[in-house]
């Protein structure tokens, strides 16, 4: 009893072992042969990728195309939503590459292949990276700027990633930003593009279960004409409401109205926009920060995957934070705050001409703006030239509880004193719209994004002003804009503030 059990598990654990083996054995010995052929016929540029790596095939497994071949073949096919021509990849060839080398197992055609499909992802993914004129961003720094990169570059971040397969599937050489609004935008075009442009009234607000003054919207929306509002009409607004990022109530308000009323060119300009905003930012198997002013939230990536995220206070209006890319090289403990000369002669000379007090909120006045400067009596400045603008003064506030910096500030160094900081100010982290600073950051939560960068809680030493901590690595950070973010299958369609949209 015990033998007629015991064998047959002694069966199952020993011999898959050596046809396992030779299983491997013959498909190393396949790529092998391929990697032979690779290397008498590859050429050019192609020859910088596979030369150090011993011309071993990229897409070739056990004597096949693999799984991403195909995924890379859908790519392409689906690449005019990346505003390029499919046929410049020439999908068709591909997949009749792949067909006769995979039915054949010929290492020669197998190798053409491989070096056919590396030959289109390296075109495919240049292309894709390749920034738009419409945009215009300011790069503090070489390692930020948009590069034209070489083929052996793009195929050997492929090589390395995780998941070759999944790095193709999910487009993993883009910002997920990039990504994700490009995969919602041929369904959003589908569902709503097309219709009926006829304008909406507005001023009324139309409810279900009215009986009449709702044939606009029946034939806006595509709807059987009619002039009651019935569960047909209801469920179409409720899915227009969805896709376009409104609250799904049903009911035709004015921000429903005016969404419906804005026409087809509007969103499909608005997506194309922030699609090449969204192309200048780099994947998430980059280690960096991206800001979006439009949202007022901030993300940090790396290693493929989004790390984190959280609000952020970012410029009012009138003092935008700008288009900008940069290198996170080091952190302020205890800053002061350098208060802009702006705000110095619009509200705080204002403020010490009406009796205001000075020291209350911790300010000094300085001499100049060199490291020697000296301290200056308040009540020896001429505060109404300060205020006219006939003298500019050099005010900060020091470090504490009080200041406008927080406990930290994160310094990518450019001229225009933009930087991410702490804020002890928590009351406009609780806003749904956050455009309020003067152009920098205000973090929800400076202590978690510290952690982030240094790998350990970030702490002063002291109470001395002013301590500067490097950054084990510098890490870039990304200023943006993005008034159309994917929202479900839909897309929500962000008010432009600051009024780049139109521009």
């Amino acid at each position: 009893m015990f033998c007629t059990i015991l064998l047959p598990a002694l069966l199952l654990t020993t011999w898959p072992g050596p046809v396992f083996a030779q299983s491997a054995a013959a498909s190393d010995a396949a790529r092998t042969s391929v990697a032979g052929e690779i290397r008498s016929s590859v050429s050019g540029k192609l020859r910088d990728f596979y030369g150090p790596r011993g011309y071993w095939p990229l897409w070739i497994e056990k004597g096949k195309v693999g799984p991403q071949g195909d995924a890379l073949i859908g790519l392409i096919e689906s690449a005019d939503a990346d505003g390029l021509r499919p046929r410049d990849y020439d999908p068709r060839q591909l997949r009749s590459l792949m067909e006769e080398a995979d039915a054949s197992g010929d290492p020669k055609l197998l190798a053409r292949a491989d070096l056919a499909f590396s030959r289109a992802f390296a075109a495919l993914v240049s292309d894709m990276r390749k920034p738009s004129r419409r945009v215009k961003v300011r790069y503090l720094d070489p390692e930020v700027e948009p590069k034209n990169e070489e083929p052996r570059d793009i195929l050997r971040a492929a090589a390395v990633a995780p998941s070759f397969v999944d790095y193709v599937r999910t487009i993993g050489w883009m910002s997920p930003f990039y990504v994700n609004l490009r995969n919602v935008r041929a369904g959003f075009a589908e569902r709503w593009s097309g219709l009926p442009q006829d304008a909406v009234p507005t001023g009324v607000k139309m409810r279900p279960g009215m009986k009449s003054g709702a044939a606009s919207l029946r034939r806006r929306l595509g709807l059987e004409s009619g002039a009651a509002y019935d569960k047909a009409l209801v469920a179409k607004v409720k899915a227009f409401q969805g896709d376009h990022g409104l609250k799904e109530d049903g009911v035709a308000g004015a921000a429903t109205v005016e969404a419906l009323n804005r026409g087809d060119d509007y969103y499909d300009r608005a997506i194309a926009l922030n699609l090449e905003r969204a192309r200048l930012l780099p994947g998430p198997y980059v280690r960096h920060v991206v800001v979006d002013a439009a949202s007022a939230r901030l993300w940090y990536f790396s290693k493929g995957e989004q790390d984190g995220t959280m609000k952020v206070v970012v410029g009012a209006r009138e003092s935008q934070t700008p288009m900008m890319a940069g290198m996170i090289r080091y952190a302020t403990l205890n800053p002061y705050w350098n208060v802009p000369s702006d705000l110095v002669e619009r509200k705080l000379a204002p403020r010490m001409l009406a009796g205001g007090s000075f020291t209350k909120k911790h300010y000094e006045a300085l001499s100049d703006w060199s490291a020697s400067a000296q301290r200056l009596d308040p009540t020896s400045i001429d505060w109404r030239a300060v205020a006219d603008g006939r003298t500019e003064l050099r005010v900060r506030q020091l470090p504490g509880g009080n200041n406008a910096m927080g406990k930290v500030k994160f310094m990518f160094p450019n001229d225009l004193g933009i930087y991410l900081h702490d804020t002890p100010s928590r009351d406009l982290l609780a806003k749904p719209a956050r455009q309020f600073s003067n152009g920098c950051v205000r973090l929800e939560d400076a202590e978690r994004l510290g952690r982030w960068f240094f790998g350990k809680p970030l702490k002063a030493d002291s109470d001395e002003p002013e301590q500067h901590e490097p950054l084990p690595q510098p890490v870039p950070v990304y200023l943006t804009y993005l008034t159309a973010v994917p929202s479900g299958d839909g897309v929500q369609f962000l008010p432009d503030v600051y009024g780049r949209d139109a521009m």
